[in-house]
């Protein structure tokens, strides 16, 4: 048996998040001292490896306890070729991004003549395949990963203040 302490050292994660695993019921201690210290064993240890491979798939933490606890391999093997294939679509989302930019790198340098303004950018977007949802999701990405680069880069396209205020709030 090991305490919440050795048990959160072991597998490098914090006292918080087991606590939180226990919260939402997804890992349990195997018992509790008469002064309520939490004590894990080797169940728990087998149990958290599995919700930590599952994690480190991508699979939603909601979805591990059903998948651990109904042992079905059919429904295991399921969940994970869902999950691949959500990947290989974020892949491939992320791939025409990658073509849009090098799009609008090849039809630009920048000068003031040639600057790329809304109306440029949005149609290179949807040459690239990109639809109103797909477009609203790279900007969403763009904001998240980078907010300050995103701000510069609309002023870029030579959008007004409050347009930008909208774009960088889609939810």
């Amino acid at each position: 048996m090991m305490s919440i302490s050795r048990f959160s050292k072991r597998f490098n994660l914090s006292r918080s998040t087991l606590l939180y695993y226990e919260r939402i019921g997804l890992l349990m201690p195997c018992t509790r001292s008469q002064h309520g210290y939490r004590y894990y064993g080797e169940k728990a240890e087998l149990r958290l490896q599995s919700i930590l491979a599952y994690k480190a798939y991508g699979i939603e933490l909601g979805k591990i306890a059903h998948l651990i606890d109904s042992q079905n391999e059919d429904g295991q093997k399921q969940a994970l070729q869902d999950q691949f294939k959500a990947l290989e679509t974020e892949i491939n989302q992320l791939r025409e991004q990658q073509k849009a930019i090098v799009m609008a790198l090849e039809e630009t340098d920048l000068t003031p003549s040639t600057q790329l303004d809304k109306f440029r950018w949005v149609a290179i977007m949807r040459a690239a395949g990109f639809d109103d949802d797909a477009m609203k999701e790279w900007h969403q990405k763009f904001e998240k990963m980078e907010p300050d680069a995103h701000q510069d880069f609309l002023k870029s396209l030579q959008i007004d203040d409050e347009e930008i205020v909208k774009i960088r709030q889609y939810k």
